[in-house]
């Protein structure tokens, strides 16, 4: 199938398509004219890209685990760098949930400013008082 169709029937772009093919995620033949073409298993093929990528996997890490799945068979060190990965994602998730937290302190503080923290409502000293 061509390009086109894949697209379709991925529900992707087909730039998403050529994105792939440059990471060497996705092979397709050519014909003598240099135009793509895509066997019926393209389709698994990219919607199993579109899962590893959103797990939050870089297209590198997407090339090494394809040919994994291919043999049924993990390659040496595949198991780590996927958890380290996931370790990754963690650590990232708990920075976002502190900038959440902080993100909430400051919308507590907009919507019930106090004299500590809005130098604005402090007193002001009377003209004239000693």
């Amino acid at each position: 199938m061509r390009i086109g169709e894949l697209a379709r029937k991925a529900k992707v772009s087909t730039r998403a398509l050529r994105y792939y093919e440059e990471q060497g995620i996705l092979s397709p033949e050519r014909t003598p004219s240099g135009q793509r073409l895509f066997a019926d298993s393209a389709v698994d093929r990219v919607r199993l890209i579109q899962q590893f990528y959103a797990a939050g996997l870089a297209s590198r890490t997407i090339a090494t685990i394809l040919p994994c799945v291919d043999t049924g068979h993990a390659a040496p060190g595949l198991i780590d760098s996927l958890r380290a990965e996931r370790a990754r994602i963690t650590a990232s998730i708990a920075e976002l949930e502190e900038a959440g937290r902080n993100l909430d302190r400051v919308i507590d503080l907009a919507e019930h400013p106090d004299p500590e923290h809005c130098p604005a409502l402090r007193e002001q000293p009377q003209a004239g008082a000693a």
